[in-house]
């Protein structure tokens, strides 16, 4: 048999590699069932090349972190960049001093949160922490770009991120600003969703909302699902699922993080107890870790689907099982 015989055509380039990538990243959000209720979502991951929003990303190396590019003068390094780009995992993308400053979030954990967020057509989105522009892409491939606003405190990100999203072909509006102020010039939303963690719930997000609002946003390891009331009020839990992001920055932020609570008393099952920890965080600086154990063996040790929290006058609040039951701890 000739040689010739054997050849299966040219090499796939680059675009076909990152199709296949994206195909295949799609197909694994479909085994998790994240946009089961939602299947649109499908449609916009499907379509957002998500390598355009990470020209470059970091991954953990020996000693601090490595640099993976697009524009690697070695084939090898780059079909790594690619095939890294459409993994199911965050991506670190930016890096200053040693700690990560910005990412992109894991894709099925996104599918989770936008369908989570519940939006209808012609519904206006805020989005807290734009990121690499990614998250916003797939909102405006639903929306259309007059709809989706996305807002970060610094302008080198937002800068990235109007870069991104023009080279994809989307234009939503991409603002320089202190997310926990929200964006009042482009209020009112019918739904705000942030993709960084927050240890309240900032007030000014509430006046910009519509009465019956849903405010989506990581907390305490956890994602809560808010409605809002109206200006002054609004009321949710949290989903099931634990969500860890990098978190919001800002002048609007209350003070230095809580001190590490000192765990060595506790059995060594509840130290290191994911949803033992979310209560931890919850109660940071409310509840003694012992009465927090305390009160997660009395309780069942609760999912975290039996907290949600409240916003009223008096501040935000969280709580176990019933917004007027016995377990209630303010938040900062």
């Amino acid at each position: 048999m000739g040689a010739h015989a054997l050849d299966t055509g040219p090499d796939p380039g680059p675009e076909d590699l990152a199709d296949a990538a994206r195909a295949s990243m799609v197909r694994g959000i479909d085994r998790s069932g994240a946009w089961e209720n939602d299947p649109v979502w499908r449609e916009a991951f499907e379509a957002v090349p998500r390598h355009l929003f990470v020209p470059y990303y970091y991954i953990g190396a020996a000693g601090g972190f490595e640099r993976v590019w697009g524009e690697d003068p070695d084939p090898r390094a780059r079909d790594r960049w690619l095939r890294g780009a459409y993994a199911d995992t965050p991506l670190a993308t930016r890096v200053r001093d040693g700690e990560l400053v910005s990412s992109s979030s894991q894709p099925s954990l996104m599918a989770t949160m936008l369908t989570e967020l519940a939006i209808r057509d012609g519904d206006a989105v805020l989005e807290i922490g734009a990121g690499t522009g990614y998250n916003a892409a797939l909102l405006a491939y639903r929306l259309g770009d007059g709809l989706v606003t996305t807002v970060d405190l610094e302008v080198e990100i937002t800068e990235a991120a109007r870069r991104h999203l023009a080279v994809a072909g989307y234009h939503p509006t991409v603002v320089t600003g202190d997310g926990a102020r929200g964006v009042p010039e482009r209020a009112p939303f019918d739904r705000i969703i942030a993709t960084c963690t927050l240890t309240t719930i900032p007030r000014p997000w509430l006046p910009q909302c519509v009465p019956g609002a849903r405010i989506l946003a990581p907390l305490a390891t956890g994602l809560i699902a808010l409605q809002v009331q109206d200006s002054e009020h609004a009321e949710g839990r949290f989903l099931h699922t634990s969500a860890f992001f990098v978190p919001l920055r800002g002048a609007t932020r209350s003070g230095p993080e809580p001190e590490p609570a000192r765990l060595g008393d506790l059995p060594r099952r509840a130290r290191g107890h994911d949803l033992f920890r979310f209560l931890l965080a919850l109660t940071a600086g409310s509840l003694d870790p012992s009465d927090a154990y305390a009160l997660w063996e009395r309780e069942g040790r609760p999912q975290r689907e039996r907290y949600g929290i409240t916003v009223g006058e008096e501040g935000a609040r969280a709580w176990l099982d019933d917004p007027e039951g016995p377990y209630t701890w303010p938040l900062p």
